[in-house]
This record gives structure tokens, C-alpha cells and sequence, in this order.
């Protein structure tokens, strides 16, 4: 049966978790997490305990997988949707985290162009230290790149998330 005949089956009738993961194209887990959370309201109970959740469910669980998939944090949807749930709209909190999360996207980026120049030109080295290196010998390759590059050493990944990130260079803040 295609999504939208079982979307119209279940209009207007509570859904029950297996329904509504599989509407939504989540694991039954994923929406008792996202209930823990607070992205999902609590679902009502039957009396031999399957949770039912109101048809409204189907369009957070879609709101939630679209937001996460742009960059939003679990974290940061919780607020969110505790706002909009009292009535406030958080459509400039939306948009303010949405340009943070752009303006750190773009110097990932960076980045990561700064990474992939860094690493063809290891890479480079490599190739010409292969050449001149016996079969079965050690090349020492890394070390190499360290000798090249000793700031590498102290320097934080790019491919660090940027909530590890933050807390490292806060880190390291507070031991200099």
C-alpha cells in the first residue's frame, strides 16, 4: 500500500506506533527516543499498553526527520517545538540557528578544502617515497607528513563534529 492510501486510512484515527513508524519511515525506537525527548508529546496509553498517537504525530515525526537533516540538533528541536507547543512562534530562533548553522557549514567547508589540498600533496610525496623505497621496506609515510607539517599535531580535525569541536577549543582555552 503506498504511504499516501495509508495516510488516508489513518486520518482522523489515532495511530499506533507501528503505524506511525511506518508512515514516517522511522523504527518504533526512533519515535519512543524522539518521545523521550520531548520532540514527540507523550503517547497515550491502550489498556494492553500500545502506545497511540494522535494523526498530527505523522506531520512532527516528518517536521523532525526534515530539520534533523538540515543540520538541527535534537536539542535545539526541543526548544523549538516547546515554543511553538505554548503558542510562540520561533520563527526567528529558526532562522538565527539556521545562519549559524550555515556560517559553520561554510568554514567546514573551508576546511576541508584546506584538508583534501593538504593531503594530494601528501600524497604527492608519498607517491615519489614509494618510488624510491624497496619493496617490503617501511616508507615511514606518516612521519613524513609530520616532519612536513608539525602544526598537524595540534590542530583539531575538520571532520570533528562542531559540538566536539567547541568543547575542545574550550578546552584548550582553559589549560593555556
Amino acid at each position: 500500500m503506498l504511504k499516501k492510501e495509508l495516510t488516508k486510512t489513518f486520518a482522523g484515527s489515532a495511530l499506533r506506533s507501528g503505524e506511525l513508524a511506518q508512515l514516517a519511515g522511522v523504527s518504533r525506537d526512533t519515535l519512543r527516543h524522539y518521545e523521550r525527548k520531548g520532540l514527540l508529546p507523550v503517547a497515550q496509553r491502550s489498556q494492553n499498553g500500545y502506545r497511540h498517537y494522535p494523526p498530527p504525530a505523522l506531520d512532527r515525526v516528518r517536521l523532525i526527520r526534515a530539520a534533523l537533516s538540515i543540520g538541527f540538533t535534537v536539542e535545539e528541536l526541543r526548544d523549538i517545538f516547546q515554543s511553538r507547543d505554548r503558542g510562540v512562534a520561533p520563527c526567528h530562533q529558526v532562522h538565527a540557528l539556521a545562519m549559524e548553522k550555515a556560517r559553520e557549514l561554510h568554514a567546514r567547508i573551508r576546511e576541508m578544502e584546506a584538508l583534501h589540498s593538504a593531503l594530494k600533496k601528501a600524497i604527492r610525496g608519498w607517491t615519489r617515497r614509494l618510488r624510491s623505497t624497496a619493496p617490503g621496506k617501511r616508507a615511514g609515510l606518516l612521519e613524513m607528513f609530520i616532519a612536513n607539517h608539525p602544526e598537524s599535531v595540534r590542530d583539531i580535525s575538520p571532520m570533528t563534529s562542531p559540538g566536539l569541536r567547541r568543547r575542545l577549543q574550550r578546552d584548550e582555552g582553559k589549560k593555556r
